[in-house]
């Protein structure tokens, strides 16, 4: 089996056929859509991507991750704004801990380069309707949330699929450069059941994005009015808000799960064709590279033998992208009503000092996800929510906020390393 057919150019396709081509597979790429790197079409409304250790840890096996550095803004921490302007600062980790917004555009752009380069041949404007028009020794399904790939394994019988839309949409809006915001952090402007966030880009603009339930966005009669309420400094930083409100479209936002990831030993789902999630935990990409980075690794570990490949691949990952779409619903509860929340600050405040007295024993929820590559999904999910109870009763002491820099520390990491909670 030393060719491969991969449905979709999109960012985990690009890299999975980057992959197999370095392992000398003659890889063709099928995709729907027009070379974006020819013509001005749409590429597509996204949320702008925050890349991390996960996906970086891909990129450097392939000798992408130096050339993408060099095109990402190092994003720090979150920065708050409360509705009188007021900022206050969040970091994400330790000094020197940091995310990075990318351009999805730009992104995509070089891995389809760097694919063809490694002798990968793209098809574009290349629909499938259904797998029987391929042809294919392996067809490998990275063709995004609405696959027509794993359609056509929905139909096959013996499938399970599920989605769930969440109640909110979203509705980009975009920033000019020459703004006084603060460029290496991820601007959150939280208000309850909403928000609105913004990542920096490259040319010093930004890209806004505001999330609403559909019903609120359909009782917003007023849209200037309803921001100079809610988000006025946010409304100051964009001038032609009017022309953006009426133009930019809303959009939703889903979680998909399927099982199997396969069919028969010739065909695997990959990336959001198997698992996609809500962008919250900035996790989606990062969780899909992961993929590609996995996959490789057990075709070293099997010498090339797809058929145990490919189940020992959905067995390990299934866990931890669930893990994922779990974190990713639960951080923007988190992001929309906590980050403003006094008890949420000393809280993270309490975890830090934990992370800082005794580093390889708690390492807080965000960091495992984000900064630790080496620690699987699944596992950082179930060590978050053993240090969530800890922290649950830690927080029940009435003088918490006067003495907290005093608790029994020790005793609190104990009960993590002893299960006793």
């Amino acid at each position: 089996m030393r060719s491969v057919t991969i449905a979709g150019a999109g960012l985990v396709g690009s890299l999975a056929a980057i992959y197999l081509a370095k392992r000398n597979y003659k890889v063709t790429i099928v995709e729907r859509r027009d070379d974006m790197r020819k013509t001005n079409v749409d590429r597509g409304r996204s949320i702008n991507l925050a890349l991390s250790n996960r996906g970086l840890a891909a990129l450097e096996e392939v000798g992408l991750a130096e050339v993408i550095r060099k095109n990402a803004i190092p994003m720090k921490g979150r920065m708050m704004h409360d509705i009188a302007g007021n900022l206050s600062f969040l970091p994400y980790g330790k000094e020197g801990q940091f995310i990075n917004s990318i351009s999805r555009g730009d992104l995509n752009m070089l891995l389809m380069t760097e694919a063809e380069k490694a002798g990968v041949e793209i098809k574009f404007n290349h629909k499938i309707n259904s797998i029987d028009e391929l042809k294919y020794d392996l067809l490998i399904g990275a063709d995004g949330a609405y696959s027509a790939v794993r359609h056509s394994l929905q139909v096959s019988g013996r499938f399970n699929f599920s989605q769930e839309y969440i109640e909110h949409g979203y509705k980009e809006l975009h920033i000019p450069s020459g703004t006084s915001l603060e460029k290496n952090a991820l601007h959150i402007w939280p208000r309850e059941s909403f928000m609105m966030i913004a990542l920096p880009n490259p040319d010093g603009t930004f890209t806004g994005t505001l999330f609403l339930s559909f019903d609120q966005f359909d009782s917003i009669k007023d849209p200037k009015k309803f921001f100079q309420d809610t988000f006025p400094d946010a409304l100051k930083l964009m001038p032609d808000f009017d022309r953006q409100w009426i133009d930019n479209p809303v959009s939703s936002l889903v979680t998909m799960k399927c099982w199997p990831w396969s069919h028969g030993n010739n065909i695997l789902l990959v990336g959001d064709a198997a698992h996609a999630v809500v962008p919250f935990y900035g996790q989606g990409m990062n969780a899909g590279f992961e993929d590609c980075r996995i996959l490789n690794r057990l075709l070293d570990k099997n010498k090339e033998d797809w058929n145990k490949t490919i189940d020992e691949f959905e067995k390990l990952r299934k866990p931890d992208t669930d893990a994922v779409a779990q974190l990713a619903l639960d951080n923007f509860i988190e992001m929309r009503d906590l980050v403003a929340d006094e008890e949420f600050l000393l809280r993270k405040k309490i975890e830090a000092k934990l992370n800082q007295l005794y580093p390889d024993k708690w390492i807080p929820l965000y960091s495992m996800v984000t900064f630790r590559e080496d620690i699987r999904y699944s596992d950082a999910y179930s060590t978050g929510q053993k240090q969530k109870r800890i922290m649950d009763e830690v927080m029940k002491d009435p003088g918490i906020k006067q003495n907290w820099e005093n608790l029994d520390f020790a005793s609190i990491v104990q009960q993590l390393t002893t299960g006793n909670q």
